[in-house]
């Protein structure tokens, strides 16, 4: 079998464009999800104790993993998409990021069903 003729990388995509506004989009999701993190944990001490940090950081280093395999991926997109005309990517980073989100809830979960909620 012939492989199909390759596309000019020009026409398919934006060169370097597209994948670089979604690294930086990333960028912006995962520093808010971490610092809100953080800020859950620093809120949530008073109730959780521990527990609060454990959960605060965890969400922090999801955070950051989920970042930098963002960053792995914009570069293995960019070559995908200059070699090949295809863009192939995993879903790690969403998955992660999902992680730093549930670790968030929960903290302002704990937080307001242990009583540190509105009086």
């Amino acid at each position: 079998m012939s492989q199909p003729p390759r596309p000019e990388p020009d026409a398919v995509y934006d060169p370097g464009l597209q994948p670089e506004r979604t690294l930086l989009a990333w960028r912006r999701t995962c520093l808010a999800f971490g610092v809100s993190s953080l800020l859950a944990m620093r809120f949530s001490m008073s109730e959780l104790g521990p527990a609060a940090v454990v959960v605060g950081v965890v969400g922090a280093a999801l955070a950051v993993l989920a970042y930098a395999l963002a960053a792995t991926g914009y570069r293995q997109a960019h070559r995908s998409l200059r070699g090949q005309g295809v863009l192939s990517r995993g879903g790690w980073p969403m998955l992660l990021a999902t992680g730093a989100v549930l670790a968030v809830g929960a903290l302002c979960a704990g937080y307001l069903i242990l009583g540190g909620g509105p009086a």
